[in-house]
Protein backbone atom coordinates (compact mmCIF):
# COMPACT_ATOMS: atom_id res chain seq x y z
CA UNK A 1 0.00 0.00 0.00
CA UNK A 2 1.27 3.34 -0.91
CA UNK A 3 1.87 6.08 1.49
CA UNK A 4 -0.21 8.84 1.60
CA UNK A 5 1.20 12.41 0.33
CA UNK A 6 1.32 15.16 2.70
CA UNK A 7 -1.20 17.89 1.80
CA UNK A 8 0.07 20.98 0.27
CA UNK A 9 -0.96 24.62 0.87
CA UNK A 10 -3.00 26.44 -1.94
CA UNK A 11 -2.36 29.13 -3.52
CA UNK A 12 -4.15 31.95 -1.29
CA UNK A 13 -2.61 35.18 -0.07
CA UNK A 14 0.99 35.33 1.51
CA UNK A 15 1.08 36.13 4.81
CA UNK A 16 3.03 38.96 4.46
CA UNK A 17 0.11 40.44 2.33
CA UNK A 18 -2.61 40.16 5.64
CA UNK A 19 -2.96 42.26 8.46
CA UNK A 20 -2.64 39.07 11.07
CA UNK A 21 -0.82 35.68 10.68
CA UNK A 22 -3.18 32.87 11.08
CA UNK A 23 -1.98 30.47 14.11
CA UNK A 24 -2.80 27.23 15.26
CA UNK A 25 -1.81 26.10 18.97
CA UNK A 26 -2.19 22.21 18.91
CA UNK A 27 -2.69 20.61 22.12
CA UNK A 28 -1.74 17.12 21.90
CA UNK A 29 -3.40 15.59 25.39
CA UNK A 30 -3.39 11.57 26.42
CA UNK A 31 -4.97 11.15 30.16
CA UNK A 32 -4.87 15.22 30.87
CA UNK A 33 -7.96 15.88 32.82
CA UNK A 34 -6.54 17.30 36.01
CA UNK A 35 -4.10 19.42 33.67
CA UNK A 36 -5.39 20.12 30.29
CA UNK A 37 -7.40 22.95 31.95
CA UNK A 38 -4.61 25.01 33.07
CA UNK A 39 -2.70 24.91 30.32
CA UNK A 40 -5.91 25.94 28.05
CA UNK A 41 -6.25 28.92 31.06
CA UNK A 42 -2.34 29.84 30.77
CA UNK A 43 -2.32 30.65 26.87
CA UNK A 44 -1.39 34.00 26.94
CA UNK A 45 -4.21 36.83 25.87
CA UNK A 46 -1.62 38.84 23.78
CA UNK A 47 -1.49 35.75 21.70
CA UNK A 48 -5.43 36.08 20.75
CA UNK A 49 -4.47 39.97 20.45
CA UNK A 50 -1.75 39.29 18.07
CA UNK A 51 -2.61 36.85 15.97
CA UNK A 52 -6.21 35.17 13.88
CA UNK A 53 -5.83 32.44 16.44
CA UNK A 54 -7.65 29.25 16.79
CA UNK A 55 -6.84 26.10 19.69
CA UNK A 56 -6.91 22.73 18.73
CA UNK A 57 -7.17 19.56 21.09
CA UNK A 58 -6.69 16.24 20.25
CA UNK A 59 -7.58 13.51 22.62
CA UNK A 60 -5.73 10.74 21.63
CA UNK A 61 -8.15 8.09 23.27
CA UNK A 62 -7.84 8.94 26.57
CA UNK A 63 -9.84 6.16 29.43
CA UNK A 64 -10.11 9.27 31.45
CA UNK A 65 -12.20 12.70 31.41
CA UNK A 66 -9.69 14.54 28.95
CA UNK A 67 -12.24 15.23 25.80
CA UNK A 68 -15.43 16.09 28.09
CA UNK A 69 -12.67 18.49 30.06
CA UNK A 70 -11.73 19.97 26.63
CA UNK A 71 -15.72 20.59 25.82
CA UNK A 72 -16.54 21.89 28.79
CA UNK A 73 -13.74 24.33 28.63
CA UNK A 74 -14.73 25.42 24.94
CA UNK A 75 -18.71 25.83 25.93
CA UNK A 76 -17.72 28.03 29.07
CA UNK A 77 -15.42 30.50 26.60
CA UNK A 78 -17.09 31.18 23.62
CA UNK A 79 -14.83 33.88 22.74
CA UNK A 80 -12.18 31.73 22.18
CA UNK A 81 -12.46 29.40 18.71
CA UNK A 82 -11.25 25.87 20.40
CA UNK A 83 -11.80 22.81 18.66
CA UNK A 84 -11.81 19.81 20.60
CA UNK A 85 -11.61 16.48 18.66
CA UNK A 86 -10.88 12.83 20.15
CA UNK A 87 -9.56 9.78 18.52
CA UNK A 88 -11.51 6.48 18.76
CA UNK A 89 -8.36 4.62 18.18
CA UNK A 90 -4.85 5.72 19.89
CA UNK A 91 -2.50 7.25 17.41
CA UNK A 92 0.60 7.70 19.68
CA UNK A 93 2.35 10.78 19.99
CA UNK A 94 3.84 10.81 16.23
CA UNK A 95 0.15 10.28 15.06
CA UNK A 96 -1.26 12.50 16.42
CA UNK A 97 1.05 15.41 15.65
CA UNK A 98 0.06 14.15 11.68
CA UNK A 99 -3.34 14.91 12.69
CA UNK A 100 -2.59 18.33 13.95
CA UNK A 101 -0.22 19.68 11.32
CA UNK A 102 -2.62 17.96 8.05
CA UNK A 103 -5.96 20.14 10.27
CA UNK A 104 -3.10 23.59 9.86
CA UNK A 105 -2.20 22.85 6.31
CA UNK A 106 -6.11 21.86 4.76
CA UNK A 107 -7.01 25.10 7.31
CA UNK A 108 -4.45 27.77 5.48
CA UNK A 109 -2.60 28.24 9.04
CA UNK A 110 0.88 30.34 8.18
CA UNK A 111 2.33 28.48 11.93
CA UNK A 112 1.26 25.94 14.51
CA UNK A 113 2.39 25.73 17.74
CA UNK A 114 3.09 22.18 19.83
CA UNK A 115 1.97 22.30 23.50
CA UNK A 116 1.42 19.58 25.86
CA UNK A 117 -1.22 18.79 27.97
CA UNK A 118 0.40 17.60 30.70
CA UNK A 119 1.42 21.48 31.38
CA UNK A 120 5.39 20.45 30.87
CA UNK A 121 5.64 23.79 28.49
CA UNK A 122 4.97 26.64 29.51
CA UNK A 123 2.18 28.35 27.13
CA UNK A 124 3.38 31.74 28.95
CA UNK A 125 6.58 31.48 26.34
CA UNK A 126 4.20 31.44 22.92
CA UNK A 127 4.72 35.23 22.51
CA UNK A 128 8.63 35.20 22.70
CA UNK A 129 8.86 31.84 20.24
CA UNK A 130 6.57 33.31 17.74
CA UNK A 131 8.80 36.17 17.19
CA UNK A 132 11.31 34.68 14.78
CA UNK A 133 8.76 33.77 12.80
CA UNK A 134 6.21 36.38 12.68
CA UNK A 135 9.96 37.78 11.51
CA UNK A 136 10.41 35.53 8.74
CA UNK A 137 14.02 34.69 10.28
CA UNK A 138 12.80 30.80 10.89
CA UNK A 139 11.09 28.26 9.62
CA UNK A 140 10.68 26.20 13.04
CA UNK A 141 11.23 27.49 16.69
CA UNK A 142 12.02 25.54 18.97
CA UNK A 143 12.27 25.76 23.03
CA UNK A 144 15.08 24.84 24.50
CA UNK A 145 15.81 23.48 27.86
CA UNK A 146 19.44 22.87 28.01
CA UNK A 147 20.41 26.35 26.71
CA UNK A 148 20.90 27.87 30.29
CA UNK A 149 23.25 26.05 32.26
CA UNK A 150 21.59 24.79 34.79
CA UNK A 151 17.91 25.41 34.22
CA UNK A 152 17.34 22.29 33.48
CA UNK A 153 18.18 20.60 36.99
CA UNK A 154 15.95 23.52 39.05
CA UNK A 155 13.52 22.78 36.94
CA UNK A 156 13.01 19.00 38.44
CA UNK A 157 14.54 17.35 35.34
CA UNK A 158 15.92 14.16 37.03
CA UNK A 159 19.43 13.44 36.45
CA UNK A 160 19.23 10.37 34.20
CA UNK A 161 17.06 11.85 32.07
CA UNK A 162 19.92 15.09 31.33
CA UNK A 163 22.73 12.92 31.29
CA UNK A 164 20.44 10.68 27.98
CA UNK A 165 18.97 14.33 26.63
CA UNK A 166 22.62 15.71 26.31
CA UNK A 167 24.40 12.40 24.90
CA UNK A 168 21.61 11.56 22.24
CA UNK A 169 22.35 15.51 21.33
CA UNK A 170 25.86 15.10 21.04
CA UNK A 171 25.26 12.01 19.27
CA UNK A 172 22.96 13.97 16.45
CA UNK A 173 24.77 16.55 16.03
CA UNK A 174 27.98 14.69 15.46
CA UNK A 175 26.08 12.51 12.68
CA UNK A 176 24.12 15.39 11.38
CA UNK A 177 26.40 17.89 11.34
CA UNK A 178 24.53 20.37 13.30
CA UNK A 179 25.13 22.61 16.63
CA UNK A 180 21.54 22.49 18.63
CA UNK A 181 21.21 22.52 22.36
CA UNK A 182 18.58 19.62 22.57
CA UNK A 183 17.21 17.43 20.32
CA UNK A 184 14.60 16.27 22.79
CA UNK A 185 12.43 19.24 23.40
CA UNK A 186 8.50 18.87 22.63
CA UNK A 187 7.93 22.86 22.63
CA UNK A 188 8.00 23.59 19.10
CA UNK A 189 6.26 26.47 16.95
CA UNK A 190 6.84 25.75 12.82
CA UNK A 191 5.83 27.02 9.57
CA UNK A 192 3.05 25.82 8.47
CA UNK A 193 4.45 26.35 4.89
CA UNK A 194 8.10 24.27 5.74
CA UNK A 195 5.34 21.38 7.41
CA UNK A 196 3.78 21.44 4.11
CA UNK A 197 6.99 20.46 2.08
CA UNK A 198 7.59 18.00 4.32
CA UNK A 199 6.52 14.24 3.71
CA UNK A 200 6.20 13.76 7.23
CA UNK A 201 3.31 11.42 7.12
CA UNK A 202 5.18 9.09 6.49
CA UNK A 203 6.93 9.44 9.84
CA UNK A 204 6.91 7.47 12.61
CA UNK A 205 3.61 7.43 15.18
CA UNK A 206 6.21 6.70 18.20
CA UNK A 207 7.96 9.41 20.39
CA UNK A 208 10.47 9.90 18.08
CA UNK A 209 8.81 11.71 15.29
CA UNK A 210 10.27 14.66 16.87
CA UNK A 211 13.93 13.46 15.83
CA UNK A 212 12.32 12.33 12.03
CA UNK A 213 10.85 16.03 11.61
CA UNK A 214 14.02 18.02 12.65
CA UNK A 215 15.81 15.93 9.92
CA UNK A 216 13.47 16.78 7.39
CA UNK A 217 13.46 20.08 7.95
CA UNK A 218 17.75 19.91 8.53
CA UNK A 219 17.34 18.20 4.12
CA UNK A 220 14.77 20.88 3.18
CA UNK A 221 17.52 23.44 4.35
CA UNK A 222 14.91 25.23 6.13
CA UNK A 223 15.91 27.28 9.10
CA UNK A 224 16.01 26.26 12.52
CA UNK A 225 15.94 28.76 16.00
CA UNK A 226 16.46 27.54 19.39
CA UNK A 227 15.50 29.94 22.38
CA UNK A 228 15.46 29.18 25.97
CA UNK A 229 12.57 28.24 28.12
CA UNK A 230 12.20 26.94 31.37
CA UNK A 231 12.06 23.52 32.15
CA UNK A 232 9.58 22.34 34.47
CA UNK A 233 8.82 18.94 35.61
CA UNK A 234 5.76 17.91 38.55
CA UNK A 235 3.77 15.35 39.02
CA UNK A 236 2.52 14.35 35.46
CA UNK A 237 3.39 10.48 34.48
CA UNK A 238 6.19 9.50 31.84
CA UNK A 239 5.05 7.12 29.29
CA UNK A 240 8.29 7.25 27.67
CA UNK A 241 10.39 4.01 27.41
CA UNK A 242 13.65 5.76 27.67
CA UNK A 243 15.78 2.95 26.54
CA UNK A 244 13.50 2.34 23.51
CA UNK A 245 13.37 5.92 22.61
CA UNK A 246 17.19 6.19 22.02
CA UNK A 247 17.58 3.38 20.28
CA UNK A 248 14.57 4.42 17.79
CA UNK A 249 16.36 7.86 17.64
CA UNK A 250 19.94 6.27 17.17
CA UNK A 251 17.96 4.29 14.15
CA UNK A 252 16.55 7.19 12.75
CA UNK A 253 19.59 9.17 12.54
CA UNK A 254 22.22 6.51 11.36
CA UNK A 255 19.44 5.50 8.33
CA UNK A 256 19.39 9.51 7.84
CA UNK A 257 23.23 9.43 7.30
CA UNK A 258 22.93 6.21 5.33
CA UNK A 259 20.66 7.93 3.03
CA UNK A 260 23.01 11.52 2.45
CA UNK A 261 25.21 8.74 1.55
CA UNK A 262 22.93 7.23 -1.10
CA UNK A 263 23.46 3.82 0.30
CA UNK A 264 20.06 3.60 2.07
CA UNK A 265 17.00 5.41 0.41
CA UNK A 266 14.48 6.77 2.75
CA UNK A 267 11.58 8.03 1.47
CA UNK A 268 10.62 10.11 4.57
CA UNK A 269 14.48 12.00 4.13
CA UNK A 270 14.10 12.73 0.42
CA UNK A 271 13.32 16.75 1.28
CA UNK A 272 16.19 18.16 -0.13
CA UNK A 273 14.88 21.07 -2.77
CA UNK A 274 14.48 19.88 -6.41
CA UNK A 275 17.88 20.41 -8.21
CA UNK A 276 20.93 19.04 -10.16
CA UNK A 277 22.69 17.46 -7.57
CA UNK A 278 24.61 14.94 -9.42
CA UNK A 279 27.20 17.78 -9.72
CA UNK A 280 27.89 18.73 -6.48
CA UNK A 281 31.31 19.16 -6.04
CA UNK A 282 32.94 16.88 -3.65
CA UNK A 283 36.65 18.99 -2.66
CA UNK A 284 38.98 18.68 0.18
CA UNK A 285 39.44 14.68 0.39
CA UNK A 286 39.61 11.95 -2.34
CA UNK A 287 36.81 11.85 -4.63
CA UNK A 288 36.25 11.59 -8.45
CA UNK A 289 36.66 15.21 -8.28
CA UNK A 290 40.29 16.00 -6.75
CA UNK A 291 41.34 12.80 -8.59
CA UNK A 292 40.63 14.30 -11.75
CA UNK A 293 41.77 17.92 -10.91
CA UNK A 294 44.95 16.05 -9.68
CA UNK A 295 44.91 14.40 -12.94
CA UNK A 296 44.72 16.96 -15.53
CA UNK A 297 47.77 18.68 -16.41
CA UNK A 298 47.94 23.00 -16.25
CA UNK A 299 47.53 24.24 -19.36
CA UNK A 300 45.24 21.65 -21.04
CA UNK A 301 42.53 21.50 -23.62
CA UNK A 302 39.94 19.76 -22.10
CA UNK A 303 36.45 18.27 -22.86
CA UNK A 304 34.35 18.21 -19.59
CA UNK A 305 31.71 15.84 -20.85
CA UNK A 306 28.49 16.00 -18.67
CA UNK A 307 30.28 18.89 -16.42
CA UNK A 308 27.01 20.22 -15.01
CA UNK A 309 27.20 23.80 -13.79
CA UNK A 310 30.73 24.15 -14.74
CA UNK A 311 32.16 24.16 -11.08
CA UNK A 312 34.73 21.47 -12.25
CA UNK A 313 35.71 23.29 -15.13
CA UNK A 314 35.90 26.79 -13.24
CA UNK A 315 38.97 25.30 -11.17
CA UNK A 316 40.51 23.48 -14.17
CA UNK A 317 40.12 27.22 -15.78
CA UNK A 318 41.97 28.44 -12.55
CA UNK A 319 45.03 25.54 -13.60
CA UNK A 320 45.49 27.43 -16.82
CA UNK A 321 43.05 25.29 -18.62
CA UNK A 322 41.15 25.69 -21.55
CA UNK A 323 37.37 23.93 -20.91
CA UNK A 324 34.81 23.27 -23.45
CA UNK A 325 32.08 21.75 -21.42
CA UNK A 326 29.05 19.58 -22.85
CA UNK A 327 25.89 19.38 -21.10
CA UNK A 328 22.25 19.88 -21.09
CA UNK A 329 22.61 21.85 -18.28
CA UNK A 330 23.98 25.55 -18.79
CA UNK A 331 27.27 26.28 -16.23
CA UNK A 332 26.30 29.03 -13.48
CA UNK A 333 28.97 31.64 -14.62
CA UNK A 334 30.83 33.17 -17.49
CA UNK A 335 34.49 32.83 -17.49
CA UNK A 336 37.09 33.29 -19.90
CA UNK A 337 38.37 30.26 -21.27
CA UNK A 338 35.18 28.24 -20.59
CA UNK A 339 32.97 27.38 -23.76
CA UNK A 340 29.67 25.89 -23.46
CA UNK A 341 27.74 23.89 -25.89
CA UNK A 342 24.19 22.70 -25.22
CA UNK A 343 23.73 18.98 -25.41
CA UNK A 344 22.02 15.83 -24.35
CA UNK A 345 24.42 12.98 -24.45
CA UNK A 346 22.44 10.36 -25.56
CA UNK A 347 22.77 12.03 -29.51
CA UNK A 348 25.81 12.14 -31.27
CA UNK A 349 28.46 14.70 -30.25
CA UNK A 350 27.88 17.69 -32.12
CA UNK A 351 31.26 18.79 -32.15
CA UNK A 352 35.22 17.92 -33.06
CA UNK A 353 37.00 16.10 -30.23
CA UNK A 354 40.24 15.69 -31.99
CA UNK A 355 41.41 19.32 -30.29
CA UNK A 356 41.49 18.17 -26.71
CA UNK A 357 44.33 16.37 -25.25
CA UNK A 358 41.88 15.19 -22.32
CA UNK A 359 38.41 13.82 -22.37
CA UNK A 360 36.32 14.11 -18.61
CA UNK A 361 33.38 11.75 -18.82
CA UNK A 362 33.28 12.21 -14.54
CA UNK A 363 29.75 10.10 -13.42
CA UNK A 364 28.05 10.15 -16.72
CA UNK A 365 28.07 6.87 -18.46
CA UNK A 366 25.64 5.23 -15.80
CA UNK A 367 22.66 7.94 -16.91
CA UNK A 368 22.89 6.76 -20.95
CA UNK A 369 21.10 4.66 -22.43
CA UNK A 370 23.93 3.03 -24.07
CA UNK A 371 27.46 3.76 -23.01
CA UNK A 372 28.72 1.08 -25.60
CA UNK A 373 27.47 3.47 -28.65
CA UNK A 374 28.47 7.00 -26.28
CA UNK A 375 32.47 5.07 -26.14
CA UNK A 376 32.24 3.82 -29.81
CA UNK A 377 31.39 7.30 -31.06
CA UNK A 378 33.81 9.25 -28.91
CA UNK A 379 36.64 6.52 -30.42
CA UNK A 380 35.31 6.99 -33.80
CA UNK A 381 36.22 10.48 -34.03
CA UNK A 382 40.11 10.38 -32.86
CA UNK A 383 42.87 10.81 -34.58
CA UNK A 384 46.34 9.24 -34.17
CA UNK A 385 47.60 11.89 -31.39
CA UNK A 386 47.36 10.21 -27.27
CA UNK A 387 44.43 11.74 -25.58
CA UNK A 388 43.58 10.76 -21.87
CA UNK A 389 40.10 9.56 -20.62
CA UNK A 390 39.05 10.18 -17.32
CA UNK A 391 35.90 8.59 -16.50
CA UNK A 392 34.22 8.07 -13.33
CA UNK A 393 31.12 5.60 -12.40
CA UNK A 394 29.48 4.04 -9.28
CA UNK A 395 31.00 0.46 -7.76
CA UNK A 396 27.43 -1.12 -7.60
CA UNK A 397 29.97 -4.30 -5.87
CA UNK A 398 30.15 -1.83 -2.74
CA UNK A 399 30.33 -3.78 0.52
CA UNK A 400 26.99 -1.98 1.23
CA UNK A 401 25.15 -2.51 -1.44
CA UNK A 402 26.34 -6.29 -0.83
CA UNK A 403 24.76 -6.31 2.32
CA UNK A 404 21.92 -4.29 1.81
CA UNK A 405 20.81 -7.13 -1.04
CA UNK A 406 22.02 -10.07 1.04
CA UNK A 407 19.10 -8.76 3.64
CA UNK A 408 16.51 -8.16 0.74
CA UNK A 409 17.07 -4.39 0.34
CA UNK A 410 17.44 -3.00 -3.22
CA UNK A 411 16.31 0.69 -3.16
CA UNK A 412 16.78 2.94 -5.93
CA UNK A 413 16.70 7.24 -4.67
CA UNK A 414 18.14 10.31 -5.43
CA UNK A 415 21.49 10.09 -5.10
CA UNK A 416 24.10 7.71 -4.72
CA UNK A 417 25.20 4.58 -6.36
CA UNK A 418 21.03 3.33 -6.75
CA UNK A 419 20.39 7.17 -8.17
CA UNK A 420 16.86 6.11 -9.60
CA UNK A 421 17.95 7.98 -12.94
CA UNK A 422 20.63 5.44 -13.28
CA UNK A 423 19.95 3.11 -15.88
CA UNK A 424 23.23 0.97 -16.28
CA UNK A 425 25.53 0.01 -13.62
CA UNK A 426 29.16 -1.23 -13.40
CA UNK A 427 31.48 -3.05 -11.36
CA UNK A 428 35.81 -3.16 -11.92
CA UNK A 429 35.06 -5.93 -14.09
CA UNK A 430 32.72 -4.92 -16.32
CA UNK A 431 33.70 -1.48 -16.66
CA UNK A 432 37.28 -2.54 -17.92
CA UNK A 433 35.43 -5.09 -20.23
CA UNK A 434 33.45 -2.49 -21.82
CA UNK A 435 36.70 -0.16 -21.72
CA UNK A 436 38.38 -2.86 -23.82
CA UNK A 437 35.84 -4.01 -26.01
CA UNK A 438 35.45 -0.43 -27.57
CA UNK A 439 39.06 -0.06 -27.75
CA UNK A 440 40.56 1.78 -25.03
CA UNK A 441 43.76 0.91 -23.43
CA UNK A 442 43.39 1.02 -19.66
CA UNK A 443 46.16 3.09 -17.95
CA UNK A 444 45.14 3.50 -14.52
CA UNK A 445 42.41 1.41 -12.05
CA UNK A 446 41.82 3.13 -8.81
CA UNK A 447 39.65 3.30 -5.90
CA UNK A 448 37.27 6.11 -4.71
CA UNK A 449 36.05 5.97 -0.99
CA UNK A 450 32.55 7.11 -0.16
CA UNK A 451 32.13 10.80 0.28
CA UNK A 452 31.85 10.58 4.18
CA UNK A 453 32.53 14.59 4.62
CA UNK A 454 29.33 15.14 2.53
CA UNK A 455 27.63 13.97 6.02
CA UNK A 456 29.73 13.92 8.61
CA UNK A 457 30.73 17.10 8.00
CA UNK A 458 34.88 18.21 6.89
CA UNK A 459 36.23 17.69 10.65
CA UNK A 460 37.57 14.94 12.21
CA UNK A 461 34.95 12.49 11.78
CA UNK A 462 34.70 12.81 8.26
CA UNK A 463 38.23 13.02 7.53
CA UNK A 464 38.32 9.59 10.13
CA UNK A 465 35.90 7.96 7.71
CA UNK A 466 37.51 8.87 4.83
CA UNK A 467 40.97 7.75 5.66
CA UNK A 468 39.63 4.59 7.22
CA UNK A 469 37.47 3.59 3.71
CA UNK A 470 41.25 4.28 1.94
CA UNK A 471 42.73 1.26 3.89
CA UNK A 472 39.99 -1.04 3.26
CA UNK A 473 40.13 0.06 -0.59
CA UNK A 474 44.02 -1.11 -0.25
CA UNK A 475 42.63 -4.49 1.05
CA UNK A 476 40.41 -5.05 -1.69
CA UNK A 477 39.13 -1.63 -4.14
CA UNK A 478 36.40 -4.11 -5.65
CA UNK A 479 34.44 -4.48 -2.28
CA UNK A 480 35.27 -1.33 -0.68
CA UNK A 481 35.24 2.02 -3.26
CA UNK A 482 32.22 3.59 -3.90
CA UNK A 483 33.18 4.87 -7.05
CA UNK A 484 35.80 3.35 -9.62
CA UNK A 485 38.10 5.89 -11.20
CA UNK A 486 39.99 4.75 -14.59
CA UNK A 487 42.38 6.38 -16.77
CA UNK A 488 42.70 5.54 -20.67
CA UNK A 489 44.38 6.03 -23.65
CA UNK A 490 41.98 7.14 -26.55
CA UNK A 491 42.84 4.92 -29.71
CA UNK A 492 41.39 5.58 -33.49
CA UNK A 493 39.84 2.64 -35.06
CA UNK A 494 39.74 1.05 -37.83
CA UNK A 495 37.92 3.24 -40.08
CA UNK A 496 40.29 6.25 -38.85
CA UNK A 497 43.34 4.03 -40.46
CA UNK A 498 41.80 3.29 -43.25
CA UNK A 499 40.50 6.99 -44.44
CA UNK A 500 43.96 8.03 -43.44
CA UNK A 501 45.92 5.16 -45.72
CA UNK A 502 43.04 5.76 -48.47
CA UNK A 503 41.75 8.97 -48.50
CA UNK A 504 39.11 8.99 -51.41
CA UNK A 505 37.50 6.22 -49.06
CA UNK A 506 33.63 7.19 -48.39
CA UNK A 507 32.99 7.03 -44.16
CA UNK A 508 30.27 4.85 -43.15
CA UNK A 509 30.18 5.25 -39.63
CA UNK A 510 29.71 2.23 -36.98
CA UNK A 511 26.38 1.42 -35.59
CA UNK A 512 25.07 0.34 -32.36
CA UNK A 513 26.58 -3.36 -32.63
CA UNK A 514 29.71 -2.35 -33.61
CA UNK A 515 29.52 -3.08 -37.34
CA UNK A 516 29.92 -0.70 -39.81
CA UNK A 517 26.83 1.19 -41.72
CA UNK A 518 27.10 -0.12 -44.94
CA UNK A 519 26.43 2.45 -47.70
CA UNK A 520 22.79 1.94 -49.25
CA UNK A 521 22.91 0.05 -52.17
CA UNK A 522 22.21 1.41 -55.80
CA UNK A 523 23.40 5.40 -54.92
CA UNK A 524 26.18 5.47 -56.97
CA UNK A 525 28.86 3.71 -59.45
CA UNK A 526 30.24 0.08 -59.36
CA UNK A 527 33.32 2.36 -57.84
CA UNK A 528 31.21 3.39 -55.21
CA UNK A 529 30.38 0.51 -54.28
CA UNK A 530 33.04 -1.50 -54.00
CA UNK A 531 34.45 1.36 -51.49
CA UNK A 532 31.44 0.69 -49.66
CA UNK A 533 32.58 -2.96 -49.41
CA UNK A 534 36.20 -2.01 -48.38
CA UNK A 535 34.79 -0.03 -45.42
CA UNK A 536 32.60 -2.66 -44.25
CA UNK A 537 35.65 -5.22 -44.83
CA UNK A 538 37.77 -2.66 -42.44
CA UNK A 539 35.75 -2.25 -39.65
CA UNK A 540 35.03 -5.80 -39.69
CA UNK A 541 38.88 -6.22 -39.06
CA UNK A 542 38.80 -4.83 -35.52
CA UNK A 543 37.98 -8.37 -33.97
CA UNK A 544 34.60 -7.33 -32.16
Amino acid sequence: MQAPETPRVGSAATVESRSRFRLLVFVVAYYAETTLTGVLQRIPKQVFEEFDCEVLVVDDSSQDRTYEIGEEYRRQHPEIRLTVLRNELNQGYGGNQKIGYTYAIRRRFDFVALLHGDGQYAPEELPKLLEPLRGGRADAVFGSRMMRRGDALRGGMPLYKLVGNQVLTAFENLLLGTRLSEFHSGYRIYSVKALAALPFLLNTDDFHFDTEIIIQLLSGGMRIVELPIPTYYGGEICRVNGVGYAWNVVIAVVRSSLHRLGLLYQRRYDCEPEGNTHYALKLGYRSSHTMALDAVAAGANVLDLGGGPGDLAALLVEKGCRVTLVDSVPPTRALPGLSFVHHDLERSLPIDVRPFSVILALDIIEHLASPERFLRELRHRLDEQPRKLILTTPNVAFVVQRLMLLVGQFNYGRVGILDRTHRRLFTFRTLKRLLREEGFRIEVVKGIPAPFPKVLGPGWLGRTAVAINRGLIAISKTWFSYQIYVEAQCRPDAEFFLRTALPHLEEGGIGESGSPLARPEGGGDDEDRERGDDDAGGADGTGR
